[in-house]
Parts: C-alpha cells; structure tokens; sequence
C-alpha cells in the first residue's frame, strides 16, 4: 500500500515542468513529452543537433548531412571507429581491474550541505564508509564551486576520494564511480588511478562523467545522490 502510494506522488518533468504520478513519469520523459532532449536520426553520420523533441521535425527536414559527401562522411567514420576504440580500451581495463585480489565495492549517497562562507556555497559528502578494510569519505562540488551555479544553464560535478585511516604504509588504487541500483542516471565509467598515504590521502576533484548536464540536472534535483564506488588495490 505505501509502495503505490508513493508511486501516485505528482513528480516534475524536468523538460516541461509538468506533474506526473512518479509511476508514469519515465515512460513521459522517454516516450511522451515534446520538450524531452532528443538528438538528429542523422547523428550516425556527423549530425550534432540536440534539442527538444518538438522542433525534431524540422530540423530534419534542413539536415545538411545526408547530402555530404562520401569523404566528408568517412572523417566522421573515422572519428567513430576511435571512439569505439576508447571504449574498447576502457572495458578492457575494468576487465582487467576485476581480476585483482583486492577489490570493493559500496553504495555511497552523497547528502547536500552548505559551506559557512558569507556568500554560501553548495556541496556534497557522503557518510564515512569502509571498503578494503579502510575508511573513506567522497565529497563532491557543483561547477567547481562556481559562485552562482543556480546561474548556468550547464552544470557539472566533481567528485574527489579521501582515506580517512591512518596507514603505514602507501596504498595504491583504481577507482571508479558508476550509477547506483535504484538510479536510471546516465554515468560513463572512467578509471581514476591514486596512491594514497597519509600526507597523499586525498585525490584531486575529478569530473563525474555525467552524459550531459540534463543528467547533472536530475541528479542535483534529487534529495540525495545515490551511486555505486568500486576501489582496486594494487598489489606491488
């Protein structure tokens, strides 16, 4: 009973604004509504239109790429075949981290907070959780601590690791963030590297590879960010 009334909550489209019943709101977003950000059917072939599903029509009507020639097109092909290279490579390497010894894996929710600055800034941070028999915190920022990212149309976030043991020695790592189970956001995984130690235990903030700042957007409209950490010792 609690479960189908909360799935009856009215929810914003993030691309109309309008209220849907939670239960529907995704087959809305994906199937129904006319602001919803689609892209060219001609992207396979260079086209880099994005826009709202309404004015789709006519811009494939004036799309200029099927009239491009063959060698203007296989550029692009060209460009392709690289990008499925980087992927290739990248999977190939969580492959190769799945092998290891010593891997971890947690939920981690990151809960916002307020900086105490005159002019307050937005951040994140999760609980202090355990993985690998160390404890760690993630911290994240919204456009780099940009001052008014409530200002920008395109936002981001970044994210950084903390080992919050003390160790006696350095610990070398992989890491990286993916969507948690109870999330449809968009994040393509990308492999961060960090020897941590006590003066080193922090990493640099690093980009979430968030698909686009549509995604940014659902993710910073929710209560809290829920995603999924995997951390790869490396064993020397």
């Amino acid at each position: 009973a609690v479960e189908k009334a909360v799935s009856e909550l009215p929810t914003d489209c993030p691309f109309c604004l309008k209220q849907f019943p939670r239960s529907s709101l995704e087959r809305h977003q994906r199937e129904e509504c006319q602001d919803r950000v689609t892209q060219c059917k001609y992207k396979r072939i260079g086209c880099p239109w994005k826009g709202p599903f309404h004015e789709l029509p006519a811009h494939e009507e004036e799309c200029c790429h099927p009239t491009k020639t063959g060698t203007e097109l296989m550029g692009f092909l060209g460009e392709m075949d690289q990008s499925h290279r980087r992927e290739l490579t990248l999977y190939n390497s969580i492959f190769s981290l799945l092998c290891y010894e010593k891997i971890g894996f947690t939920e981690v929710q990151f809960r916002p907070y307020r900086t105490d600055d005159f002019i307050t800034r937005l951040y994140y941070e999760t609980p202090r959780f355990t993985v690998l028999n160390q404890t760690w915190v993630l911290k994240a920022r919204v456009n780099d601590s940009e001052r008014n990212p409530n200002l920008s149309c395109k936002r981001t976030l970044s994210f950084q690791l903390i080992l919050k043991s003390k160790v006696n020695s350095a610990i070398e790592c992989s890491f990286l963030l993916l969507k948690g189970p109870y999330d449809d956001v968009r994040i393509k995984p990308v492999i961060h590297h960090h020897a941590f130690s006590n003066d080193t235990n922090e990493t640099d903030y690093v980009p979430l590879p968030i698909t686009d700042s549509v995604e940014c957007n659902k993710l910073l409209a929710a209560k809290n960010i829920n995603l999924r950490l995997f951390i790869f010792q490396i064993q020397k």
